[in-house]
């Protein structure tokens, strides 16, 4: 597994640097000048001069871009243009409330999908299965926004039991109050990525349900629950972590819709601020530590399916990826 191990590291950073290079090169082509984020309206050309020369805009775009790659190297994302604070320590702060909000989000959609798919598939000529497998569906075609405000309409405004929005300023220092903050929008998330996951339990169940290897181990008289723990499960397995990986890398990419209904100070709402005040070394920095998430989640997900699955492992010696 270490040569195997060492091309994913590898490619990992290959893939982290050439994302940078893109962001940095896509910021640039955005219309607006950042300097605007330090000066009010009708500001002279000099005071623009001195704001750019402030925040290193008149510099050309090579050297720009080799400085703040440089800063990268040293784990350091910059200055924002418009606090004046560092980007890192602001970025950590705001991870306090996306991460938890995440990982809840997918623990309860997990917890949810796993058995709904499973029974939608083992009772697909049952009444229930289909009508498992329809509500999925329609879950699908719910944007997220809308069950967040019918969320919050129902628990927090009209039955009043939990908090329309926001976070405890003093963070996790209470942790009852900050979960019972994040019940509703664990719950928005959790009831999207649910719906999806079913579909994709469903199918990999199916294709173990109807799998050779299944009936010849009934046929020598082992039971379903038997038969399903020893050969079906690790085979629904490697689909479906693939798919959890791409689950769980959306579901971080995508907390700003949520972070933005429940007005929480999480990694989203600080990417929306800084597109609103053109603020490049926030919005770099936000892009940059989602990349790298979604490059480490996709990783982990890749490394989990060639443990559990042998074929996969028989390829890592073989120079494949």
């Amino acid at each position: 597994m270490a040569p195997y191990l060492l091309r994913r590291t590898a490619f990992l950073l290959g893939s982290l640097l050439a994302a940078a290079a893109l962001l940095f090169v896509l910021l640039r082509l955005l219309p607006g000048d950042p300097a605007n984020a330090l000066l009010s309206v009708g500001a002279t050309p000099e005071q623009m001069a001195a704001a750019r020369r402030q925040i290193g805009s008149d510099l050309p775009l090579p050297e720009q871009f080799w400085s703040w790659l440089a800063g990268l190297a040293r784990l350091d994302l910059g200055t924002s243009f418009v606090s004046r604070l560092p980007v890192g320590p602001e970025i950590a702060a705001r991870l306090v409330v996306t991460v938890p909000l995440t990982l809840l989000s997918f623990a309860l959609a997990v917890a949810v999908a796993l058995p709904v798919g499973f029974v939608a598939a083992w009772r697909s000529d049952r009444w229930y299965g289909p009508l498992l497998n329809g509500i999925s569906q329609l879950g699908l075609a719910v944007p997220v926004f809308w069950i967040g405000m019918l969320l919050v309409t129902v628990f927090a405004l009209r039955l009043r039991v939990l908090p329309a929005g926001g976070f405890p300023r003093q963070d996790w220092a209470d942790p009852v109050r900050a979960l019972t903050s994040l019940a509703l929008p664990v719950v928005t998330i959790a009831l999207v990525m649910s719906a999806s996951l079913i579909r994709y339990v469903r199918s990999a169940t199916l294709d173990v349900l109807g799998g050779d290897y299944l009936r010849t181990a009934r046929a020598l008289g082992a039971s379903f629950a038997g038969a399903m723990w020893r050969h079906g499960l690790r085979n629904a397995a490697v689909p479906v972590i693939s798919i959890l990986g791409i689950e769980l890398a959306t579901t971080f990419l995508g907390a700003v819709v949520v972070e933005s209904v429940f007005t929480l100070p999480g990694l989203g709402t600080m990417l929306v601020e800084g597109i609103a005040e053109h603020d490049y070394p926030v919005i770099q920095g936000v892009l940059v530590v989602s990349t790298f998430a979604v490059l480490v989640i996709g990783f982990a997900a890749d490394l989990v399916q060639r443990l559990i699955d042998p074929r996969l492992r028989a390829h890592v010696g073989g120079g494949r990826p």
